[in-house]
């Protein structure tokens, strides 16, 4: 599904015209719902990625990086020696007790993320302290996952709007329906909401299931379709 196919099938289904002016201002919105909410249901494969342009520095135990380098960071690593050491993920308060003074350095063992920038600088940073203290500057490998490139006339094709069409329409006329103000009891169509609501879900539970065999992590930690007559699961 294309943007022009996404818009005439939400236009069909909202019953207005694709010339509508509200309907035009909306649709930007009912897009970004849509997406917003497939992203944080299903945590996609391919929205997962690695940056290899940080680094840490001698005697500083603390790496600052954009809020838009990742949604979710994953895993950090230390690039030396030609080869990668991978850092475990504790809690803050473990590193500030155990690896609390500079006075001891060596190679980074262990990773926690600590918070971002004030509030008054726009949230444009988060930071992740590491311990013990490093003894010298080393490369960074960071993997976390970051948002998808949006549906727009200019991006015409997604991820979603490609694999996912289905799930991304029923999404959509979720927020049309409140637009519609069809999101109650009381409104002209009660039901309007909660019968795209179900169709998500119903919809989702399949990808969630499609999207978790991706990464192996379906039954027995295999990238194969849960069998129902194969119980208990291997593993």
């Amino acid at each position: 599904m294309d943007y022009n196919a996404y818009v005439q099938q939400i236009a069909t289904m909202a019953v207005v015209p694709t010339t509508d002016v509200n309907f035009q201002i909306i649709l930007p919105q009912a897009i970004n719902y849509a997406e917003l909410r497939i992203q944080r249901d299903l945590d996609f494969l391919s929205t997962q990625t690695s940056n290899t342009s940080y680094s840490l520095t001698a005697s500083n135990n603390t790496l600052t990086i954009p809020t838009s380098s990742f949604v979710t960071l994953q895993t950090m690593a230390l690039s030396y020696d030609s080869n990668t050491y991978p850092l475990v993920p504790v809690t803050k308060e473990y590193i500030q007790n155990v690896f609390g003074g500079s006075s001891y350095t060596g190679r980074p063992v262990v990773f926690a993320v600590f918070g971002g920038d004030a509030p008054t600088a726009g949230l444009t940073s988060q930071k992740i302290i590491v311990g013990p203290y490093p003894d010298q500057g080393y490369s960074v490998v960071l993997t976390g996952t970051i948002r998808a490139a949006s549906l727009s006339s200019t991006n015409t094709s997604t991820f979603i709007s490609v694999y996912l069409p289905d799930l991304m329409i029923m999404a959509s006329m979720i927020y049309i329906a409140a637009y519609q103000r069809n999101f109650g009891r009381l409104n002209d169509d009660p039901q309007m909401a909660q019968t795209y609501e179900s169709q998500y879900q119903a919809l989702k539970a399949g990808a969630l299931i499609e999207e978790s065999r991706k990464k192996f992590e379906a039954a027995a930690w295999t990238s194969y379709s849960p069998a129902p007559v194969a119980s208990p699961t291997r593993g």
